[in-house]
């Protein structure tokens, strides 16, 4: 069952700090240097000093995690950050536009008890490196508090988990910020005692299935593990068996998967002659048109189609836009046959596994494709326009049905099959963990 707790956060106090939009920031995997910068120098005390603490010269190999512990236990202690008196859920709305279409994503924070992968109701959909989990776990170790928030999805049809809370801050004053994008964050503690049973209750009997934070789920595992080996982690109940949370209902109308797109470079100058010589006989192949806009053309008839086996190609060598159509999966079979079959089906295995790796591969012999991920459209064509790739590839998102089925096994989707727009902001609340 999922454990699911209220908990006692630390949390930025307006009157030290001012604006809240000045402390916060987004997660520490997509901040870039110049942002980091940014960052550092929106605000004495932003956040990014404890997620992403910059290196300085002379740095010894761990310095910068020992420096976020320090600004941390500053902070702390001179009432920069606040404990809560009470035991508390935090409702976090987020609101924003896509495409023209207008979203609430409405979830709140609390803390889940730890489980590992496969032995109870919290399941992971991506895989994992274990640089980025060295990383987190040193500054881990170094602070003993969740930075920033996971994000996961359980099945709640009847919103039986998110109307308690809704109810309770209703006539209530939020915290809000906006961000850079746009994005306009709500945030709302909640310590009322019924509610909360409620919510505990609601969320009980169901599964977890991490969104984003498959790192930091991992990470924790091996915090908690790791004090058990130390000796220190002897009660059940020890704050270091849970970890920081979000959580959002499946069919919640705010929810948006969003594709994340393949530029495809090391590859030899490819024609759209040659890259529908090397799909072969499997696809059937459409040439678009040319420039900006018959990529724009291209994504919307995949989107129309909202099917995972079509895709979209642009050779930057000549600029053709092609729509394609697999209509022979069989090869998966094979290609794959350590897989499930709603693994192979994936829009983002296909590619991968099929076009990439086998056809292209045959193909161009010569080639040691390398990939970036982007997630619009003008990313594309300004990397077709510069050349800085080859091939520019449009993939479908994997839908809620894919992470539900695939996860629930305990199977892995490939890495980035799946985009949950907006990021939760690293800031709003701190879990500890001592």
């Amino acid at each position: 069952m999922a454990d699911v707790q209220a908990f006692q956060g630390w949390r930025y106090d307006p009157s030290q700090v001012g604006s809240l939009g000045d402390v916060i920031a987004p997660p520490y995997d997509v901040i870039g240097p110049e942002s980091q910068n940014a960052l550092y120098e929106s605000h004495p005390c932003n956040v990014v000093r404890l997620i992403l603490n910059r290196d300085e010269e002379g740095d010894a190999s761990d310095a910068r995690y020992a420096r976020a512990a320090k600004f941390l236990a500053e902070w702390q202690r001179e009432g920069v950050l606040t404990h809560e008196r009470e035991d508390a859920l935090y409702v976090y709305h987020q609101e924003f536009d896509w495409d023209g279409v207008h979203y609430v994503r409405k979830g709140f924070l609390g803390r889940l008890r730890l489980e590992e992968f496969g032995s109870g109701q919290v399941y992971p959909h991506e895989q994992t490196m274990p640089g980025p989990k060295a990383d987190r776990l040193a500054l881990l170790k170094a602070c003993r508090m969740n930075l920033s928030p996971i994000f996961s999805l359980y099945p709640d049809p009847d919103t039986a988990a998110q109307k308690p809370l809704e109810e309770a801050i209703r006539g209530q004053t939020a915290l809000e910020v906006t961000d850079e994008q746009g994005v306009l964050h709500r945030f709302w503690p909640v310590t009322d005692h019924t509610a909360i049973s409620a919510v505990v209750e609601a969320i009980r009997d169901k599964a977890v299935f991490i969104a984003d934070g498959h790192h930091r789920y991992e990470t924790a595992c091996n915090y908690r593990n790791w004090l058990k080996e130390q000796g220190e982690l002897t009660d059940e109940n020890h704050p270091a068996n849970f970890v920081l949370m979000h959580f959002v209902g499946m069919s919640d109308p705010g929810l948006a998967i969003l594709p994340t797109h393949r530029l495809i470079s090391g590859l030899p100058d490819l024609t759209s002659e040659e890259l529908v010589a090397a799909l072969g006989d499997g696809f059937e192949v459409e040439t678009v048109g040319e420039g900006d806009a018959a990529g724009v053309e291209t994504w919307e008839r995949m989107q129309m189609d909202d099917g995972q086996n079509v895709f979209g190609f642009c050779t930057a060598a000549d600029g053709k836009w092609i729509f394609a159509r697999l209509t022979d999966a069989s090869p998966m079979a094979e290609l794959a046959a350590d897989q499930s079959e709603e693994w192979r089906e994936l829009g983002v295995s296909i590619l991968h596994r099929y076009v990439i790796d086998q056809l292209l591969g045959k193909q161009l012999t010569s080639a040691q494709p390398e990939c970036r991920y982007v997630r619009k459209l003008e990313e594309l064509n300004e990397s077709l326009g510069e050349k800085t790739c080859q091939l520019a590839c449009l993939v479908a998102p994997a839908g809620m049905e894919h992470i539900e089925q695939i996860a629930s096994t305990c199977e892995k989707m490939p890495a980035k099959s799946t985009y949950f727009y907006p990021k939760l902001l690293s800031g709003l609340v701190f879990n500890p963990l001592i």
